[in-house]
Formats: structure tokens, C-alpha cells, sequence
């Protein structure tokens, strides 16, 4: 028996999908960490800098049943003015479906999918406070139905010089359908996320702890035939409420970790762990590694690539696959 998920109730939920081989990799969000990566942007948008600058971002996840999500991505920033800036563009092609009559005779194909146009831009408000906004544009297209939705995200970056700890909060996905596919108009899965990561001083490697969806505090499904269990007698029981709610609240945290191997972090191993995915994901009868992600990260002479794999049934996993690219660099070798 499947355990009911409590999503579907947002339009254009691809959103919310990890944009790079590192997220996927990291358990789906890492929004306190300020780097060289310029995909970390899409998710907050206050981590756009000044080392995203002419950089390339080239995205690509083989989800399941053939869907397939793209995203590539460019950063800009203006020194006259403080102003680091990014656009991207993704993707999301569910495939090609039967077309059928009302009885069920098959008339031809259909296909189905999502575009998206990010922009954001970000600016550094003090020694220690960073801030940044990203616009969405957004529209779907299946078979004669489409619609058309605006969102936004809202981010800050805190982070203490040579600390080696920062902070992030956003507010993602704020925004509605302006036409709707549907006739009532659904609003934009909104996460509010609060994380915080630290980077140890004795040891190559910097965890991060994500609180996500802390807009509403009880996300928890609960299922009767799943909120019971055996005890020791062999009687069968009812979860207790402090059980339920000790699931409930790991329900908003991903926890994940890179170990930064080499001089220049040249090579990165990376783990996550989504308790939410795991709990909505997983089979009563049946173990899986559902919630569970892992990944690597390399440099090779210019270019950056990193690999995710992201564990979400005991159908499988989805493979996601990053180049990230300076195109400054690469121009003075040419």
C-alpha cells in the first residue's frame, strides 16, 4: 500500500523540482551557501555574486517514465552598480500520450509539458547581508488546454566573514495563475525555507540542515492503515500523538553534507537526506532508499560537471546531470 502524498493542489508544481545535479544530489534545496554555483541562484536568489559572472549553467534530469526536465542558465553582473544578475530558462516535457474518444478509441497523440524564464538579481546590503528577487514567467501547454502563471521568490543570505556558518531564507514561489487551465486559478506551490550550513575548520566538509514548507506546521498524512503498528504482545496499536508529531516535524528538514576534496574543492562527494520525500514515497510492505540522495562533483581543466541521483520509490531513482561553464576562460583559450 502507497502512502498518500499532499501535493497536487498547485499549478506548475515542476517549480519546485531541483534545478542541478548538486540539489538533486543534496536532497532537493541548499539555500545558505554562497559559491561559485550559479543554479544555487534559482532556489535564492540573494546567492547570485560576482563568481557567477559570465558563467554558463547547463542542466539536465532523466526523470521517470520519460520525463525529461532541462534547464540552462546565464549570470551577469554589473560592477558599476552592485548588481549580480542571472536568466534562465527550463523545461519539462511529460511526453507523448494517447489521444482517445469518450469509449476509449485511440485518435492520435498528445503531448504535454512547461516552459519557464527566470530572472533574478541580487545585491549585497551590508558587510554581512546579501538580498535578492527572482520573476518568473511561466506556461503549460497540454494537448488545446494551456495557462499561463507569474511568480516570485524573495531571498536573503546571512553569512558572518570567515565564520565559516551562513544563513538563508526565502520565500519561494509566490504567485498565481493568470489564466487559468481549469476555471478556478490556483496559486503557485509556495515554500517558505529557512537553512543554515557550516563548513568545518578541522575537516574538508560543510553540512547544511533546510527547513522548507514551514508555512503551515502540519504537512503530515495521516493514514489509518499507516499510523499503526505491532506491539510486543503482538496487539496491534495506534501511533500516539507525540509520535505522529515527531514525524511531522522531521517532515520539514533536509539534511545534507559535501566533503570539499583538493585545493580548490576539485572534486565533491555529496549525501541528502528528505525525510518528507521518504515518509509520502514509500510502500508500507516493502524498504526502499526513498528520500535518499547522492552525488559527485569534478572540475576538468575549465569545465565543472557534477551528477545526482535522487531516490524516490522503489521504482527507482532519477539521474541528473550539470556543466557549468566560464565562459570568460573559455574565450581567452580561443
Amino acid at each position: 500500500m502507497s502512502i498518500a502524498q499532499i501535493g497536487g493542489r498547485f499549478a506548475f508544481e515542476s517549480v519546485s523540482l531541483p534545478s542541478s545535479a548538486r540539489l538533486t544530489s543534496l536532497g532537493g534545496s541548499l539555500i545558505s551557501v554562497m559559491d561559485n554555483d550559479l543554479a544555487l541562484a534559482q532556489l535564492n536568489p540573494a546567492l547570485s555574486n560576482v563568481l557567477h559572472d559570465n558563467q554558463l549553467s547547463i542542466n539536465h534530469n532523466f526523470h521517470f517514465a520519460g520525463i525529461s526536465f532541462s534547464n540552462v542558465a546565464f549570470g551577469k553582473t554589473f560592477d558599476s552598480i552592485g548588481l549580480s544578475t542571472h536568466l534562465a530558462v527550463q523545461s519539462i516535457q511529460y511526453g507523448n500520450f494517447d489521444l482517445t474518444d469518450e469509449i476509449g478509441n485511440i485518435n492520435g497523440e498528445f503531448s504535454a509539458g512547461e516552459i519557464g524564464i527566470v530572472m533574478g538579481a541580487a545585491k549585497q546590503l551590508n558587510e554581512r547581508i546579501r538580498a535578492g528577487v527572482n520573476l518568473k514567467f511561466l506556461s503549460s501547454n497540454y494537448e488545446s488546454y494551456g495557462s499561463v502563471g507569474v511568480g516570485m521568490d524573495i531571498g536573503i543570505h546571512y553569512g558572518k566573514p570567515l565564520s565559516g556558518g551562513s544563513w538563508g531564507l526565502v520565500l519561494r514561489n509566490i504567485g498565481t495563475e493568470i489564466s487559468a487551465i481549469v476555471d478556478d486559478r490556483r496559486a503557485l506551490p509556495f515554500d517558505l525555507q529557512l537553512g543554515y550550513s557550516k563548513k568545518l575548520a578541522h575537516l574538508p566538509f560543510r553540512f547544511s540542515v533546510v527547513g522548507h514548507n514551514l508555512q503551515k506546521w502540519y504537512i503530515r498524512y495521516d493514514d489509518p492503515d499507516f499510523d499503526t503498528e505491532a506491539s510486543l504482545t503482538g496487539e496491534i496499536q495506534t501511533k500516539g500523538g507525540f509520535s505522529r508529531n515527531l514525524d511531522n516535524m522531521f517532515r520539514h528538514i533536509i539534511l545534507n553534507g559535501e566533503f570539499l576534496i583538493g585545493k580548490n574543492q576539485q572534486m565533491r562527494l555529496r549525501f541528502g537526506y528528505n525525510h518528507l520525500r521518504k515518509q509520502e514515497m514509500r510502500v508500507a510492505s516493502f524498504r526502499s532508499l526513498a528520500g535518499f540522495s547522492a552525488g559527485i562533483g569534478f572540475s576538468i581543466k575549465k569545465i565543472r560537471i557534477d551528477y545526482g541521483v535522487g531516490y524516490y520509490h522503489i521504482a527507482g531513482a532519477n539521474n541528473h546531470i550539470s556543466i557549468r561553464l566560464n565562459m570568460d576562460r573559455i574565450m581567452k583559450k580561443i
